[in-house]
């Protein structure tokens, strides 16, 4: 089975699913597999006879565990998938998986700073060393363009128009958008250029953002660069990097913007995945009812 699991991270590459996508399935299909092997006489899982009943038994054994539903949702979503590439490609006459049904959960509000955190946020970095003007630059590009934190690491110098105010973001499935970029993080941006040097890149190296190594950032480096910040203005534990592109949206869609142009702005490709922010908007909204109508607490 794992030759296959990998003729399908294969395909999943070839249509250009992110890295993270392709490693999300690898794991929940080898979890599987982990699974199905006592079924096995000699462990060699073989997918032409796993059955609808041993994955719905590798769906039970999951049902107990912490956050049960949208864990089951995601591994039945990849079951479902490599199965159906298996069919597809006639390497199997049935599809154990085509019946399995995903389990509906509801997903979790996000964290996000108000518009004051932010504003406090963004005064924490000290600008008068090279690594403070870098973490106010990455800070002050993710809250104006509403950026990922890996679509932040992998900005390249010729992807910024610091003349148009301009930004083009590389985002997931290698999906390329076009993004304004405001005054403040235009000048933490064009502060940090200046500096750039002193973290002596190679003079090949053309990611935007360095490392004290002058070595281009991943996802786990700036994030440890960034959370010392966060954690100084977070109200209660969750709060990311992550957060800050959550807050990016909220206060666009609380100061009036159009839901689709949101949807744009982060990249989303359904406009289902942009509308959780007007359940975090509502939710505001009855807060402040609850604390200023005379009538809602009785």
């Amino acid at each position: 089975m794992q030759d296959l699991i990998d003729r399908f991270a294969e395909q999943l590459r070839l249509e250009n699913k992110s890295v993270n996508t392709i490693n999300g399935y690898r794991l929940d299909l080898e979890q599987l597999q982990t699974f199905l092997q006592p079924f096995f006489p000699d462990g060699e899982v073989k997918a032409e006879q796993i059955t609808t009943l041993m994955l719905r038994d590798f769906l039970r054994e999951l049902h107990a565990k912490p956050d049960k539903n949208r864990s089951l949702a995601r591994k039945t979503a990849s079951i479902k998938a490599f199965f159906r590439f298996l069919q597809q490609r006639k390497l199997l006459t049935k599809n154990p998986a085509e019946k399995l049904e995903t389990p509906k959960y509801e997903k979790p509000l996000p964290h996000f700073f108000s518009k004051e955190e932010m504003k406090q946020l963004l005064k924490i970095p000290e600008t008068d060393n090279k690594y403070g003007v870098r973490n106010l630059a990455i800070l002050e590009l993710i809250y104006s363009s509403g950026l990922r934190i890996t679509e932040a690491c992998n900005i390249l110098l010729r992807d910024l128009d610091l003349k148009n105010g301009l930004l083009l973001v590389r985002g997931k499935g290698r999906k390329e958008r076009i993004v304004p970029v405001g005054r403040p993080a235009l000048k933490a941006v064009q502060n940090y250029l200046a500096i750039r040097p002193a973290f002596k890149p190679e003079a090949e190296e053309q990611h935007l953002f360095l490392t004290r190594n002058g070595k281009p950032f991943d996802n786990h480096q700036m994030e440890h660069a960034l959370q010392p910040y966060l954690n100084l203005i977070a109200r209660q534990k969750g709060y990311t990097p992550h957060s800050i592109r959550h807050s990016f949206a909220t206060h666009l869609l609380q100061n009036g913007a159009d839901l689709r142009a949101i949807q744009q702005l982060l990249g989303h490709t359904n406009l289902s995945t942009t509308e959780i922010y007007t359940h975090v908007t509502l939710e505001d909204i009855k807060e402040a009812y609850k604390k200023a109508h005379p009538r809602a607490k009785n």
